[in-house]
């Protein structure tokens, strides 16, 4: 009998940290001790590890059994330690080579059958292991495609601890199945994965053909079709005012089919994010495309912000990351939930803090808003007049403050069009296919400009750049110098106008915006047509 040895990681936030797991079996009274500063469901690991153990024919030590999860100070969660517990229990047993297991990773739940079930969090958790040295890890066999993201590492996927123990006493490395190629050699883009929130993507292969939704259905709304191309050239944030049936909500689904694929950074940080959260597609271990979220507006603030009452988990806006966070019906969310979303779209992330620590999620989304122009949201008729006085109007609108709308870069207001209007414009709608490529190549004539810097896009452009490098003409700047003047536009709506500008540039063929393209942009921020 003597200690083992071996490592598991522990996720903190979308943060994976190694820890080593040690198992003692020595003299004294029969039982089994877990330190290491564990929460409740790893706790109980000491029951469904003997369970496992013992159901999977190999005997249980009758002796005093300590596991220590090092380091100690670190906080610890979750049931992904039960696999490395009972490899650690086993080897300092004798059952298994000790100098094997010291050196693999293992992640994965115990069922009381000794079944090995998956987890979440496996692609930060290995991409932690990988950063750390490892060259192998130990994953649940539903995990493993998760787990196969990671380039230059062999992935072990396994479905019973018997099979695992049975490999580990073996010299023979065929007896299970390994993955050790990751799969970027192919497009990140080839793949139709979005993330979840009800959001729109290609169909699956091998699912059932499904309707792809296309900005070509939405018909009679020229001005806010531009908008929407506009925002998804430059990363932008939308707001959409008007009438239910003018097309709002289709328009805000429509966004992500324009935006280009992730690329292979982008993929792996939002597949992490949705990892922790347990939201990943079933069969789908990359999202390759934009996700696109939609809260329900009766949404608290820990469901659009993060958190939780124990482990912390991320919200809305971080499983929006690299994509689209949609709020219809937004001034019926809680005022306190719409502020809060004002510090992650100027910083790009969210910090969460609680009395156990603070935990920070990358939170770099495109915030689309629609709103119905009153509360009872009936279309102004002859017949049947919207009965909401102007002070009702006033009072359901204020729910959206300003200080959230002076950071949506484009306002659009939709009205009700006539059949007329539907028929003639159909004749010059564009397909999603068609837009996005003008928005790729808008993004690539951007990120042309930007070579050697950190933003991607123009909506993540800093003030100092704005006014330095890329400051403009003075007779481009004329006119929204004469709205600062007057005080219609502030000092932040000033840069948001200038970054607006920069993407109608792009999209007309690149070059210094003129005061055509500043005179737009103002257009476009004030909601009006110039």
């Amino acid at each position: 009998m003597a200690v083992a040895r071996t490592r598991c990681v522990c996720l903190i936030g979308v943060t994976g940290h190694v820890v080593d797991v040690e198992a003692d079996v020595g003299n004294g009274m029969a039982g089994t001790h877990l330190i290491g500063m564990l929460d409740t469901a790893l706790s109980e690991a000491r029951d469904r590890v003997r369970s496992a153990v013992v159901n999977s024919h190999h005997p249980w030590p009758d002796a005093r059994i300590t596991v220590s999860l090092f380091p100690a100070s670190l906080p610890k969660r979750g049931s992904a330690f039960d696999l490395a517990i009972a490899v650690a229990l086993l080897a300092a047993a004798g059952a298994v080579p000790r100098a094997k297991v010291a050196s693999l990773f293992f992640l994965g739940e115990l069922g009381l059958d000794g079944s090995i079930r998956p987890v979440r969090g496996v692609l930060p958790a290995v991409l932690a292991a990988a950063a750390a040295g490892a060259r192998t890890v130990v994953v649940p066999a539903r995990n493993a495609a998760e787990a196969h993201l990671v380039p230059d590492l062999e992935v072990i996927p396994v479905t019973t601890l018997g099979e695992l123990v049975g490999w580990l006493r073996s010299d023979d490395p065929v007896n299970l199945p390994t993955l050790t190629d990751g799969p970027f050699h192919s497009e990140p883009g080839s793949d139709g994965a979005v993330g979840s929130g009800g959001e729109p993507g290609a169909p699956d292969g091998g699912a059932a053909e499904q309707v792809v939704p296309d900005l070509k259905d939405v018909a009679g709304q020229p001005f806010a079709r531009r908008a929407v191309e506009v925002c998804a050239a430059g990363g932008h944030n939308l707001w959409m005012l008007g009438p239910p049936g003018t097309g709002k909500t289709m328009l805000a689904e429509r966004l992500p089919t324009l935006l280009p694929p992730l690329d292979r950074e982008q993929a792996l940080e939002v597949t992490a994010i949705h990892s922790v959260a347990g939201t990943l597609p079933e069969g789908r271990p990359l999202l390759a495309r934009a996700p696109f979220v939609a809260p329900h507006h009766t949404a608290t603030i820990a469901a659009v912000i993060g958190g939780g009452s124990g482990t912390i988990r991320p919200g809305a806006v971080s499983l929006a990351h690299q994509g689209v966070l949609f709020m219809d019906e937004a001034p019926e969310y809680p005022m306190s939930v719409l502020d809060a979303l004002r510090q992650p779209l100027e910083s790009g992330k969210v910090t969460v803090s609680r009395s156990m620590g603070s935990v920070t999620f990358p939170a770099r989304f495109m915030l689309v808003l629609a709103a119905n122009p009153c509360p009872c949201a009936r279309p102004s008729r002859s017949g049947d007049p919207c009965r909401c006085t102007p002070t009702t109007r006033r009072r359901y609108l204020a729910r959206l403050s300003g200080p959230l709308l002076d950071r949506v870069d484009v306002k659009a207001t939709l009205l009700r069009s006539t059949r007329r209007e539907l028929l003639a414009d159909r004749r010059f709608i564009e397909s999603s296919q068609v837009v996005a490529e003008r928005v790729l190549l808008a993004r690539e004539r951007a990120a042309e400009r930007f070579a050697g810097r950190p933003w991607r896009c123009n909506a993540h452009v800093p003030t100092g750049a704005l006014h330095g490098e890329y400051r403009l003409p003075a007779k481009a700047m004329a006119p929204l110098l004469s709205c600062l003047d007057a005080g219609t536009l502030s000092a932040r709506g000033l840069d948001r106008v200038l970054r607006v500008a920069w993407t109608l540039a792009d999209l007309r063929g690149g070059g210094r915006p003129g005061v055509e393209d500043t005179n737009s942009a103002l257009g476009l921020w004030l909601g009006e047509e110039r």
